[in-house]
């Protein structure tokens, strides 16, 4: 059986593979900061996209896009401020996309997926 970060590599690679197809430029992949970390780090159309990538081998515990919660959501998005900070780009536009895999089936892209509002 596959290790879990080997299972989270492959799953961050075809969401890669599959977000290049589509016309996102990946910028950085598993960028980690004292925050968190961000899968992956992407630029659609002069947008800025951290997007969490999630896999579900079985839909028996749930889809791959319930398992973002609040509190997940709240370390990627102070994982993205470190970014944003970091990179000097905080006046740019960003958004918080997800990319699912459940099963074998194929990355599904959830673009503007969560908001840090309250």
């Amino acid at each position: 059986m596959a290790s879990r970060r080997a299972v989270g590599d492959e799953a961050e690679r075809r969401a890669a593979k599959h977000l290049e197809a589509l016309g996102f430029r990946i910028l950085h992949r598993n960028y980690t900061c004292r925050g968190g970390e961000l899968d992956l780090v992407c630029e659609e159309r002069g947008v800025l996209c951290f997007v969490e990538v999630r896999m579900r081998s079985s839909a028996r515990l749930g889809s791959a896009l319930e398992t973002i919660g609040p509190e997940k959501r709240g370390r990627v998005a102070r994982a993205a401020q470190v970014y944003l900070v970091r990179s000097g780009d905080v006046e740019r536009a960003c958004r918080f996309d997800v990319v699912t895999i459940d099963g074998d089936g194929p990355p599904q892209l959830y673009r503007d997926a969560f908001t840090t509002d309250p």
